[in-house]
């Protein structure tokens, strides 16, 4: 029988660009899609700001309501 040593991986926290999303208009009296963009994308209420990681999925659902937020990358 032989021994297998098992070698330890440190994982490391990789540094992914991030943007801010804030909600500046209310999506009430929205389109039902938009209105699933804004729950997707983790905004509740106008005025709230999510950090989100910066990835084509995020950036579509950004593209697709911009004119409810502002973004700062």
């Amino acid at each position: 029988m032989t021994e297998e040593k098992k070698v330890a991986v440190k994982k490391t926290a990789t540094k992914k660009s991030t943007v801010s999303v804030t909600l500046v208009k209310s999506f009430h009296g929205r389109l039902p899609s938009h209105r699933a963009t804004v729950t997707g994308l983790g905004l509740k209420r106008i005025n709230h700001t999510v950090e989100l990681v910066d990835t084509p999925e995020v950036r579509g659902m950004i593209n697709k309501i911009s004119y409810l937020l502002k973004i700062e990358d």
